[in-house]
């Protein structure tokens, strides 16, 4: 069963719209949904929660129908979007019993092992809290009820390099169930590389695809040639370029271009990169 499927996902604003999105997250696995800012990521996320209404299109989560079993899907999906939504004057006493009376399956002993874990204070009001403490006390929560879905919107902001690793330790760790799956967007490339196995790409609006990471590595390449060279390539071949003084770096797809060129590996962050500047 798919964790999640999206499919003609329209909404628009003045000025912005999310264009027909198809996006699909197999159960047990890790989507990372890239993009820079104002492309549509939380916008993407917000619909698919119901935070805010679609103009059309369907959302399936976890096998059930978005639009008519929203209520008893939010049970088994643990949120964290970037603004973390707990009151400012409450303390942790005060989140557990709100958490209780929200979530049937709410756990108050794992809830305080994340809290010992991430060093959150128990006595301290949330306002209090920094912009690193306020996004571990939403991972906390969100890890607390039993969710088989995680849907992570900048998540990992604001978290020291130490506190994102052992953060994406323990998403890693809750995948390993094979019912649990992920959908998270970051800035920070690097996290959702070393998680993700799919990767999902957001630009103004448009989702410029959606594919197994390891085969979006093995896939693709930077070409280092010239000009000249670099004109020669099919077209078909080319997803993406730098030109320079010094020659050109091409994205390229693998199988397309002739033996023997000079290619080097590419990042999922230059991937990203190459291919919003090709299309613009």
């Amino acid at each position: 069963m798919n964790a999640i499927e999206i499919k003609g996902l329209v909404k628009e604003y003045k000025g912005f719209k999310l264009n027909s999105v198809d996006l699909t997250l197999p159960g047990g696995c890790v989507l990372g949904l890239i993009g820079e800012n104002g492309a549509g990521k939380s916008t993407l996320i917000k619909c698919l929660l119901g935070i805010i209404h679609k103009n059309s299109g369907s959302i399936r989560i976890l096998g059930r129908d978005a639009d008519t079993e929203l209520a008893d899907i939010k049970e088994d999906v643990g949120v964290v979007l970037d603004d973390v939504g707990i009151p400012d004057a409450f303390k942790f006493k005060h989140i557990n019993e709100v958490m209780k009376n929200t979530f049937r399956n709410w756990d108050e002993k794992s809830f305080e092992e994340y809290m010992d874990k991430f060093s959150l204070p128990k006595d301290k009001r949330f306002k209090e809290f920094s912009r690193g403490m306020k996004m571990k006390m939403g991972i906390a929560i969100a890890l607390s009820h039993k969710a088989k879905l995680l849907v992570l919107d900048e998540a990992t902001n604001g978290l020291d390099p130490v506190v994102r690793d052992e953060v994406t330790d323990i998403f890693y760790e809750f995948t390993r169930d094979e019912e649990h799956s992920i959908l998270i967007s970051s800035h920070i490339v690097s996290d959702l590389e070393k998680l993700c196995d799919y990767i999902s790409f957001i630009h103004k609006g448009n989702v410029l695809l959606n594919e197994e990471k390891d085969v979006l590595l093995e896939g693709y390449a930077i070409a280092h040639c010239t000009e000249a060279e670099m004109a020669e390539l099919d077209p078909e071949a080319v997803r993406g370029k730098k030109v320079s003084k010094y020659g050109a770096q091409v994205l390229v797809r693998r199988d397309a271009v002739p033996d023997g060129m000079n290619l080097s590996p590419v990042t999922i962050e230059e991937l990203f990169i190459f291919m919003i500047k090709d299309v613009g």
